[in-house]
């Protein structure tokens, strides 16, 4: 359990001045957030710097050679020359070594992302969309037995199933970590991948539920009041435990709740810079690095026609497990569930919610089951970000 949970087994292992340093910074961080909210101290330094703090010291692990370290940066570091000897003339050379080749890329869309999700729809009916979530991985936990049995390594055959994640930035972290020499292929499978969760998955979710099951409308339900508050206790709290548990994946973790910090706090500035530069900035850098390594050299290989037909599986197969997980809360509520909003489990925000909900709206207009389905929307990100800090702290 202690291999398995290394934020855990750093605290366990550390000398008491450092296990009681570790949890002091991480209540402080907890006490920034909280004056920075109140407008105590000064709220566009105090929220990040609050939840950096408490994120990097939950975040410890073990590196090479049993050292205590993390995974955000080595303030000690010294000497650039070879930082600097590997920076070639090529112009997308520095895009690439500075943003792709340490997960950075990721990171940056995680925090765009945070900022635009509304934590409030996974709160307010929190067993219903981690339930449909958990259903939903059956594409990222199915799919890795079936790639080690086609004769990948288990470090490759987890990083091409966290595929069924349909979400890119978890997809290149972990390939990054698990399956460097596959890297460039897995994550160029992976983003073309997730284009066909808008296309391929209506006829998905036609195929397998009738349409009188997807004209099911929702019934009324008292209206929770989840104040901007308690929303960014959820995110601190999620946060600082998701670190100490996964610390191999806390970068993903910050970078996502960081902009849900951000955003109900009420860090006007902070925004739009996230939500509108770093987010829209770091998706076109994504997208023309992506296809400059499309280079023929490079995707041109044999095991890339493996990695093409495990992509489909896993994207299939989490479509058809949040399904699964749809007609099992029809059932428990004896017919008064959409089975739909299972398919929205599968955390390709916010497309998979939108296709639900539009749907619906065919079936039976006038049908309203958006806020359920972002809540499994949501509630699948932080999913499959786990199961990418379980894989990777397993196999790494």
């Amino acid at each position: 359990m202690l291999d398995l949970f290394q934020g855990l087994a750093t605290l366990v292992a550390a000398e008491p001045r450092i296990f009681w340093g570790r949890i002091g910074l991480m209540l402080l961080g907890f006490l920034l957030i909280y004056l920075g909210k109140k407008g105590v101290l000064e709220a566009l330094l105090m929220i990040p710097m609050g939840l950096g703090m408490a994120s990097v010291n939950a975040g410890v692990m073990f590196l090479e050679g049993g050292a205590a370290g993390t995974l955000f940066v080595d303030p000690l570091v010294q000497g650039t020359d070879a930082t600097m000897n590997i920076l070639q003339i090529d112009w997308l050379q520095p895009i690439y070594t500075f943003m792709f080749s340490n997960g950075l890329i990721a990171v940056l869309v995680f925090m765009g992302i945070g900022v635009l999700l509304d934590v409030g729809f996974l709160m307010a009916r929190p067993f219903q969309s981690m339930i449909l979530a958990l259903f939903a991985e059956l594409g990222t936990v199915a799919t890795f037995p079936i790639a080690v049995a086609l004769g990948m390594t288990p470090r490759e055959g987890a990083a091409v199933a966290l595929i069924g994640g349909a979400d890119g930035p978890m997809v290149l972290f972990a390939s990054l970590i698990l399956a460097k020499d596959l890297f460039v292929p897995i994550t160029v499978v992976g983003y073309l991948y997730l284009g066909l969760t808008y296309g391929g998955y209506p006829y998905l979710v036609k195929l397998l539920i009738p349409r009188r099951l997807r004209a099911i409308p929702m019934p009324s339900e008292d209206i929770v009041n989840i104040t901007s508050g308690q929303k960014l206790a959820f995110a601190v709290i999620a946060c600082t435990l998701l670190c100490l548990l996964f610390p191999v994946a806390a970068p993903l973790f910050l970078a996502l709740f960081i902009g849900v910090a951000v955003r109900e706090s009420g860090l006007v500035k902070f925004q739009a810079l996230l939500s509108d530069t770093v987010l829209y900035g770091a998706t076109f850098f994504l997208g023309l690095t992506l296809g400059i390594l499309c280079e023929a050299s490079t995707i041109l290989s044999p095991v890339v026609v493996k990695l093409l037909l495990l992509g489909i599986l896993a994207l299939t197969l989490a479509g058809v497990g949040g399904i699964l997980g749809g007609y099992a809360m029809y059932f428990w509520y004896r017919g008064k569930y959409n089975p739909m909003i299972g398919i929205a489990g599968v955390s390709c925000v916010p497309t998979t919610a939108k296709i639900v909900q539009k749907l619906a709206t065919e079936a039976n207009p006038g049908v309203v089951i958006l806020p359920h389905a972002l809540g499994a929307n949501i509630s699948g990100v932080i999913t499959t970000a786990i199961l990418t800090g379980i894989y990777v702290a397993l196999l790494r």
